[in-house]
């Protein structure tokens, strides 16, 4: 390398960083022709008579109007996906088997990271910390979400899955499940035990909850229509974007990133050539329990209100997302996350318009299913191609 910032260090940080532009951008504007390709299909339609009589707009202008919002909330969901996705895709990329219970690693991320926000609230602290001091304690939250995560993924794959390695891939299956089910109920005993409480809440501190105004969309006789974003998404399209771009750096520009691909190609040469592939898979599943932890408290912090509950449907939509993108692919976990928010946003937004209220938004997690199940039979390589030797 050259100077502080060799070429290969500035290709791998520049590279992922304008994969992500070409995606959101992509994806933004595929889905944008086509809700305007279906509104326009809807003009004279009962769902644009009602939108006439109730907000005095036809319903291509009212597509219009909302679809900078709704690609803001695609973005932010999409890049949630992606960091949960990639887990699995680590996982797989090494193992080649699903770890269902990285749902569950994403929950013990995100209660981790609250109570020790809750604790600190307690204290008085988060509101005596000011605009400054309340990113300092997120970023601390955050990282004690991915050691806590992180470590327990490391566990898991010691005692739960390591005994398992050379059996047939259903064994570690199951095994998977039954840890997802044993975790999910541990994390129920042990809230109720110190709290009483399955349900908690991210404390309101700082200026995360904050709308900042963008631009605003005037429309003939109605008032200009703001489109902003809350500080809170921002938060959580840049933690995410750091963390895609700093894994996609370790896997692909270091020495330990260059021993994981090799595990992930081939174990037995691996060991043969001095690298200890123990080592290595654990810390495949250190780094994949970290990504998930941290989208956990992204996630509380996005939505809130977290329960025992909380990793299965988005860890569901991450599996979705990197299968759609191509299962141990990395750069396909992406794709596929961004995909699947935008689709999501785009449905919870615009399907109950276009349907006068016969599908609401609702409806929308049923669509993400319906997208598993179309590529796992008809596309079951992913957008990208499943990758198991190369790691992006």
């Amino acid at each position: 390398m050259k100077g502080p910032l060799g070429s290969q260090t500035l290709r791998e940080i520049l590279l992922p960083l304008g994969r992500m532009l070409v995606f959101v951008v992509g994806a933004g504007a595929v889905f944008s022709a086509l809700m305007f390709g279906i509104a326009l299909l809807c003009r004279g339609s009962g769902a644009d008579k009602l939108l006439l009589d109730t907000q005095g707009v036809n319903i291509v202008t009212y597509t219009l109007v909302n679809l900078p919002q709704v690609l803001i909330d695609g973005v932010t969901l999409g890049f949630v996906y992606a960091a949960i996705a990639l887990g699995y895709t680590m996982v797989y990329g090494v193992l080649e088997f699903i770890n269902f219970a990285h749902s569950e690693i994403f929950a013990i991320g995100a209660f981790a990271g609250v109570e020790f926000l809750i604790a600190m609230d307690k204290l008085g602290v988060l509101k005596a910390a000011g605009p400054m001091g309340s990113y300092m304690y997120l970023t601390l939250a955050l990282v004690i979400s991915m050691g806590a995560s992180g470590g327990m993924a490391m566990l898991i794959e010691r005692t739960a899955y390591r005994p398992l390695r050379d059996s047939p891939r259903l064994v570690p299956l199951i095994s998977a499940i039954g840890v997802s089910f044993a975790l999910q109920d541990i994390i129920r005993l042990v809230e109720s035990l110190t709290t009483g409480q399955f349900y908690r809440v991210m404390p309101t501190f700082g200026d995360f909850d904050k709308r900042l105004p963008l631009f605003s969309i005037a429309t003939a006789g109605q008032d200009p229509t703001l489109v902003d974003i809350q500080v809170k998404s921002v938060v959580v399209i840049g933690a995410a974007v750091l963390m895609l771009v700093l894994l996609n750096f370790i896997v692909n520009a270091t020495r330990i990133g260059k021993a994981i691909r090799s595990v992930a190609q081939d174990r037995n040469t691996a060991a043969l050539m001095g690298i200890g592939v123990n080592a290595i898979i654990s810390f495949t599943f250190l780094i994949g329990g970290a990504l998930g932890g941290a989208a956990g408290l992204l996630y509380a912090l996005k939505f809130t209100r977290i329960d025992p509950f909380v990793g299965f449907m988005p860890g569901i939509k991450a599996f979705t997302a990197a299968v759609l993108g191509g299962i141990g692919n990395l750069t396909g976990a992406l794709l596929g996350g961004i995909i699947l928010g935008m689709l999501e946003s785009f449905a919870g937004a615009y399907l109950g318009t276009f349907t006068m209220g016969t599908f609401g938004s609702e409806y929308k997690d049923i669509i993400a299913f319906l997208v598993l199940i179309i590529f796992i039979i008809f596309r079951p390589s992913g957008l990208l191609g499943e990758q198991v030797s190369q790691k992006a």
